[in-house]
C-alpha cells in the first residue's frame, strides 16, 4: 500500500512526493529541491539567474518558460544544480518546473512562479557606426554609443559580442560612461564579414537601469588599402591588398606651427565628401579681412582626421606637389590621383603619415591605431 505526503521545500515549491510502505521506502530519504527566484516573487532581478539545486538526489528534467520561450541553462556534473544561461527579461513571468530522484529512484517534482522586475529605467544603444552591410577597410573599428551613461561597464561589455568570418584578438575600450569601441589588435583580414551582436536585455547598466532590448549588425571589410605619405618626401604611396597600386606627388602641411603641421601616425579614413567647404574657422579666424583667412570648396576630399585633415584635390598647388610643403595641415595632392583615391576609399582604410614632429592624438577621429595593443587593452573594463 502506498501513502502520499504533501511536503514544503525552500523556494515556496510545493511538492508532491510518492513513497511505498516496506523496505526500498524507508531505506532512501526523499529528494528535495529548491528553487531561486521563490514562487510568488513580483520583483526578481533579470541579471541574477535562475538556480535549482537537489538535496539528497540528482536533479532530472528542468524546464524554464516564458511568452518568449523557453530558457535554456546547464547542470552542475554531479546534476545537483542547474543555472539558467543569460539574462532574463525584464517584467516578465516565467515558470519553473524540476524533477530529482532519490537513491531508490523516487521522483520529486518542484514548480516555481515568479515575474521579474519592471524597471524603473532603461537603456540601449542609440548608435552603431559603421552602418548596417556597410563594406569597410581593414582599420575600420566598431564605434557604440549608448543612450545613457553606463556604469556597470563589465556587465556591460560582457553583453557585446563580435565574430568574424577569419577569427582575429579584439577587445573594447570605453571611453567616457556613453561609448565603447573594439579594435582588433592587428588590421582586419580583408574579404570577409563580421558581426557585432549586444544582448543587452536584462543587463544592469547602472542602478535601476536596466537593458529592454538585443541588437545586431553585420558588416563587410573589402579589400586591404593601405597608404603611406611621407611628408619630407613629398609622397604618397598607396597599395591595394599588398600590392603597390599608386605614387603621387603631393604637399602637406608648412609646418612652422603646430597647427599647420600634418599629424603624424596611424590614420584610418573617417568618410569622404566632395564638394565640401573648408574655411579658416577652425583655428578661430573668421575675420574675412584677417590675413589667415580662407574659404575654399575642395574636391575629392578623404577624412583622415576630426581636426580638418583631408587628402584632396588641389589644383591650385601642383607646383609645390613633390617639392614642398604648403597647407594647412592636409594632403594636397593633383586632381587625378585624388578622383582615382576619392573612388576607392572605404571607411577604416589605413593612412600612415610618417616626418612630422605632431603626433596624432588617439582619440582624434579614428587614431584608435595610435595605441599599442597593450594600451589599447587597458582600457576595457574587462581587462
Amino acid at each position: 500500500m502506498k501513502r502520499r505526503t504533501m511536503l514544503t521545500v525552500t523556494g515556496a515549491t510545493t511538492l508532491l512526493l510518492s513513497t511505498g510502505c516496506g523496505l526500498s521506502g524507508s531505506s532512501a530519504s526523499p529528494a528535495s529541491v529548491t528553487i531561486t527566484p521563490a514562487n510568488g516573487a513580483a520583483d526578481s532581478r533579470p541579471d541574477q539567474p535562475i538556480v535549482v539545486k537537489a538535496a539528497k538526489g540528482r536533479l532530472g528534467d528542468v524546464t524554464v518558460r516564458s511568452d518568449g520561450g523557453q530558457v535554456a541553462g546547464t547542470f552542475d556534473k554531479g546534476h545537483a544544480q542547474w543555472t539558467s544561461s543569460g539574462m532574463l527579461k525584464p517584467a516578465t513571468k516565467y515558470t519553473v518546473t524540476a524533477t530529482a530522484k532519490n537513491s531508490g529512484g523516487k521522483t520529486t517534482t518542484a514548480n516555481s512562479a515568479f515575474q521579474t522586475l519592471t524597471p524603473k529605467r532603461t537603456f540601449g544603444i542609440a548608435d552603431i557606426t559603421p552602418m548596417p552591410g556597410e563594406t569597410v577597410g581593414v582599420g575600420m573599428p566598431l564605434i557604440v554609443k549608448f543612450s545613457d551613461p553606463v556604469y556597470n561597464k563589465e556587465n556591460v561589455e560582457r553583453a557585446l559580442r563580435v565574430t568574424s568570418s577569419k577569427p582575429a584578438e579584439g577587445a573594447w575600450r570605453w571611453y567616457g560612461n556613453q561609448e565603447a569601441v573594439y579594435r582588433t589588435k592587428d588590421y582586419w583580414q580583408p574579404h570577409q564579414t563580421v558581426t557585432f551582436t549586444a544582448n543587452l536585455t536584462g543587463v544592469r547598466g547602472a542602478k535601476d537601469t536596466y537593458g529592454t532590448k538585443d541588437y545586431s549588425r553585420t558588416i563587410t571589410i573589402g579589400d586591404s588599402h593601405v597608404s603611406t605619405v611621407d611628408v619630407k618626401e613629398h609622397q604618397m604611396t598607396v597599395t591595394v591588398n599588398g600590392r603597390t597600386a599608386k605614387t603621387a606627388p603631393i604637399s602637406a602641411g608648412k609646418g612652422g606651427e603646430q597647427k599647420y603641421t600634418t599629424t603624424n601616425g596611424v590614420h584610418a579614413v573617417m568618410g569622404k565628401q566632395s564638394p565640401v567647404t573648408m574655411t579658416s574657422g577652425w583655428m578661430g579666424v573668421t575675420n574675412t579681412s584677417d590675413p589667415n583667412y580662407y574659404s575654399l570648396t575642395v574636391y575629392q576630399a578623404v577624412q583622415i582626421s576630426s581636426s580638418g585633415e583631408y587628402v584632396h584635390s588641389a589644383p591650385w598647388s601642383v607646383g609645390s606637389q613633390g617639392k614642398e610643403n604648403v597647407s594647412h595641415g592636409c594632403v594636397n595632392a593633383p586632381p587625378s590621383f585624388a578622383k582615382w583615391f576619392y573612388d576607392l576609399s572605404n571607411r577604416g582604410d589605413i593612412v600612415k603619415v610618417t616626418g612630422t614632429d605632431r603626433e596624432l592624438e588617439p582619440d582624434n577621429g579614428y587614431g584608435y591605431w595610435q595605441l599599442s595593443w597593450s594600451d589599447w587593452q587597458k582600457g576595457s573594463a574587462l581587462h
